[in-house]
């Protein structure tokens, strides 16, 4: 499993000798990749603040990290078990080596190709001056992704509720049970009589009331046709049964029916034509409203990732200002390793960078802990962030 730390060091003489021996020394055991990660020159301001905005971005780092979670389960919970093709949107740097065969689902062959763009995202980052102009201060810096972040989140609740009241209504259209689905299949023409006096009405009960059905169902009303009632239907829980009528006794009917537990549906073929149309109308706008939300879902994925890349970059500003102080002199680089290597890595980081704290041999919180994941509530002698890849567990 990939991991990414984001780390910074000072450019004074010795770090930078640690840092070229960082660098041979990857190339040599192949325990990581490092890559250039290049920050701006953003606006210090009065340094006493940066302790604030040092708070304030960690803060906002929790809640970024939040919505991207939220919004990738979201992902999962609306893609997983649709059949529909979202290959047409797969980003241009996924991963088009992987054979049609080998893509067990449309979500995951999705979720695949967003691990590589954002891994390549990761390691070919620019800072977009666009979005957020380097000339503002670092407090307004975190406030456009704040407002953005939480712009996203606000959006994403009321999408999906207005999604998922749109999936239930229509799940509850197709409900196959014998109370509300469609009887299509059960009925035919020749089961039911209608006429300017008469009809037929569907009586449903479980297979207990069977007995009970048959003795009383002729005195449940005066104007009931003698022998009129056929078993249409049974499965493993009930049956279906016919009965005709006067229509003027069908409210006495039912009436008297319910009270003996019995369930009457009234049935007609135009009725359930009508039904029908009017479900394959919300299967439709069901449909719609799928590949309205899984557009808007991936737009906003890529964004708060974005987003969230920008505030990892402005908190190693920010503590490398405070950590290794005016003017501003650092380096920024993604280390790219995986589990197996992660003790390994920061051991000889730690042992390469001592100088810059000689009591910091190890982190002082967790001296035998390896998982990097804990990167930001350790203390390391140099300045690291782990970037969570397990965003996107494909399982």
């Amino acid at each position: 499993m990939t991991d990414l730390w984001l780390v910074s060091f000072p450019l004074d003489e010795t770090s930078l000798t640690s840092v070229e021996k960082l660098k041979r020394t990857l190339a040599k055991t192949n325990l990581a990749s490092s890559f250039k990660f290049s920050i701006p020159d953003l606006k210090v301001g009065i340094l006493d603040s940066l302790f604030s905005v040092s708070d304030d971005l960690s803060k906002l780092d929790t809640l970024t990290e939040s919505v991207i979670k939220k919004t990738h389960q979201c992902m999962r919970e609306v893609m997983e078990h649709t059949a529909d093709k979202v290959q047409e949107n797969t980003l241009a740097n996924g991963d088009h080596g992987m054979s049609q065969s080998a893509v067990t689902s449309p979500l995951k062959s999705y979720l695949q190709s967003l691990r590589v763009d954002l891994m390549s995202y990761m390691t070919k980052f620019q800072w977009d001056k666009a979005k957020y102009p380097t000339a503002l201060p670092l407090s307004s810096l975190a406030d456009i992704i704040n407002k953005e972040v939480s712009q996203m989140e606000t959006e994403l609740k009321s999408r999906a509720a207005a999604y998922n009241s749109v999936k239930r209504s229509l799940e509850h259209r197709l409900d196959r049970t014998l109370q509300t689905g469609s009887l299509n299949d059960i009925v035919r023409r020749e089961d039911l009589v209608v006429s300017e006096y008469l009809t037929t009405l569907l009586v449903l009960m479980s297979r207990g009331r069977y007995l009970q059905w048959e003795r009383t169902y002729e005195s449940l009303s005066e104007f009931v046709v003698p022998r009129s009632s056929r078993k249409l239907y049974e499965d493993g829980e009930g049956g279906v049964f016919s009965v005709t009528l006067f229509k003027r006794a069908v409210c006495e009917f039912k009436a008297k029916a319910e009270e003996s537990k019995f369930t009457v549906r009234e049935y007609s073929f135009d009725l359930e034509a009508k039904k029908q149309q009017e479900m394959k109308q919300h299967s439709v706008h069901k449909k719609e409203q799928y590949g309205i939300f899984v557009r808007w879902l991936k737009v906003n994925f890529s964004g708060v990732f974005v987003a969230w890349i920008h505030l990892k970059a402005l908190r190693v500003f920010v503590e490398s200002v405070l950590r290794y102080g005016i003017p501003v002199s650092y380096q920024a680089l993604v280390l790219r390793t995986d589990k197996k290597r992660s003790k390994k890595l920061k051991e000889e980081l730690a042992s390469l960078f001592i100088h810059l704290d000689p009591t910091a041999t190890t982190c002082k919180t967790h001296a035998s802990c390896d998982i990097p994941e804990l990167c930001q509530h350790e203390y390391f002698s140099y300045i690291c962030y782990h970037i969570n890849t397990n965003l996107l567990e494909i399982s």
